[in-house]
């Protein structure tokens, strides 16, 4: 197969996903916020398969909604059909979602492999938000220009010292869960 053979496969695939995206979106606008306080925030992420899977991890813990910055549309096939049941919220850029979540009353935390409190060691608030940065090039801002940004890390004992973007939603999902029991009473 040639270049122009694959190039013209992946166009397709590219446009398939796009017509998924638009099909769930609109259902997402009736989307109603899951039980639990918490948001994600997915930072210039690539459009591939880690936020469909993210958000399917996000209903299943009861997530509030997901904050998408810099990011136009996504395949939401990985998700099973999650993308209807959370909230989406979508920005150009990090300044306006962070004065968002912070005038909301969040605390924001970033993950970093290395760097920061162990996850389980740091009792998270009930109004929590994380954010995942891009799976190449992490999150796109200066982190010490958001002064209430904490970090966090999920300690990691192999080599590699990096983790899917997706399994690490879910691992910091399934803490914040544990941490605050089964939602509001």
């Amino acid at each position: 197969m040639g270049p122009h053979k694959i190039r013209q496969m992946m166009q397709s695939e590219r446009d398939m996903a796009k017509r998924r995206f638009r099909r769930q979106r609109n259902k997402n606008y009736l989307a109603t916020p899951g039980i639990h306080d918490c948001i994600i925030i997915l930072d210039n992420l690539k459009p591939s398969y880690n936020i469909g899977k993210i958000f399917r991890s996000a209903e299943a813990f009861g997530c509030r909604e997901i904050h998408l910055v810099g990011i136009d549309f996504f395949d939401p096939a990985p998700g099973m059909g999650a993308f209807k049941w959370v909230p989406a919220v979508f920005h150009t850029d990090f300044f306006p979602c962070y004065t968002q979540i912070i005038n909301k009353g969040y605390t924001p935390y970033i993950l970093e492999p290395g760097q920061g409190a162990p996850v389980m060691d740091t009792p998270l608030p009930p109004k929590s938000a994380f954010i995942f940065g891009h799976e190449e090039f992490g999150i796109s801002f200066e982190p010490d220009l958001f002064p209430e940004i904490k970090r966090l890390t999920i300690p990691q004992y192999g080599k590699s010292q990096s983790l899917n973007v997706s399994v690490a939603a879910s691992i910091i999902l399934y803490e914040y869960v544990r941490q605050h029991g089964s939602g509001p009473a």
